[in-house]
């Protein structure tokens, strides 16, 4: 861990300290309650910092998006979660693969993931029938919705003991719903002219996109994204985690000024709508 903060810039308490401001605007700043935009009854998006999501479905079922449930704005009932149905994995950077393994074996939930990170899931002891390998344009049918794997452009690489091992290909997935409810979650990524065939394809109402740049795209990308998306309502996320991921919510709002594009500033263990 050590090695991956080095990297990241996080290595003191005076930089943990300087994450806060931006999390801290977000809660100053955040209306009482989000409008609904198209989300069907008992869907629900609950960020749990960084990237990662909890998306709670009409059925019952529990998606984990991302879950980096380690992270330093992870909310407490992110490490106390009973139920957990589903993991979403878009790479196999440790921000993102995170606690997959641990919760997959802990609560016999389904990995979804490229195929090479399954199988890698499945090195580390996840049971096969758990560790389900896809690929981009493939959906997975589930109790009441489906997930479909789109693309994404960022890196993959699994670090380990031994260095870096492949992680396949980067993705995004897009889950739809019986009711017609459809969301997207972006991964890591640069906006790309293809998002406009995801908005056509899938119609997300709602797209959880990154903001924090240098690894990612910054607000001006991520305003751009939601426009070709022609989604109704961005949920900003991987931003304020490292010091190096300087894009604020605010900085989205501005970029969509004179759009209809709802921005959803949640604070972590907040949920939409």
């Amino acid at each position: 861990m050590d090695r991956r903060r080095a990297l990241i810039g996080l290595s003191s308490a005076s930089a943990v300290a300087a994450l806060a401001a931006p999390i801290a605007r977000v809660a100053q700043a955040r209306p009482a309650s989000f409008a609904r935009r198209a989300i069907g009854d008992g869907i629900s998006i609950t960020w749990l910092g960084h990237a990662a999501f909890r998306v709670d479905t009409p059925s019952g079922k529990v998606v984990l998006i991302d879950p980096w449930l380690d992270n330093p704005w992870a909310p407490p009932q992110a490490r106390t979660l009973e139920r957990v149905d589903l993991l979403l994995v878009s790479h196999g950077h440790f921000d993102h693969l995170g606690n997959t393994a641990q919760l997959a074996k802990a609560r016999g939930a389904t990995a979804l993931s490229i195929f090479e990170i399954s199988a890698y899931l499945q090195g580390q002891g996840v049971p096969e029938a758990q560790s389900v390998g896809m690929n981009k344009g493939g959906t997975v049918e589930f109790d009441g919705f489906r997930v479909t794997m789109v693309e994404a452009q960022h890196s993959s690489g699994i670090s380990g003991d031994k260095g870096i091992v492949p992680g396949g290909d980067p993705a995004g997935f897009v889950l739809r719903f019986d009711d017609g409810t459809s969301m997207y979650h972006a991964g890591d990524t640069n906006v790309f002219g293809d998002m406009r065939l995801i908005g056509g394809l899938y119609t997300p109402q709602v797209a959880m996109l990154p903001i924090g740049g240098h690894f990612t795209m910054g607000p001006l990308e991520a305003a751009v994204a939601a426009r070709m998306l022609a989604v109704g309502t961005v949920i900003p996320m991987h931003y304020g985690t490292f010091p190096v991921l300087r894009g604020t919510p605010d900085q989205l709002v501005g970029e969509l000024a004179g759009t209809n594009i709802q921005v959803a500033a949640l604070t972590p263990g907040q949920t939409f709508p």
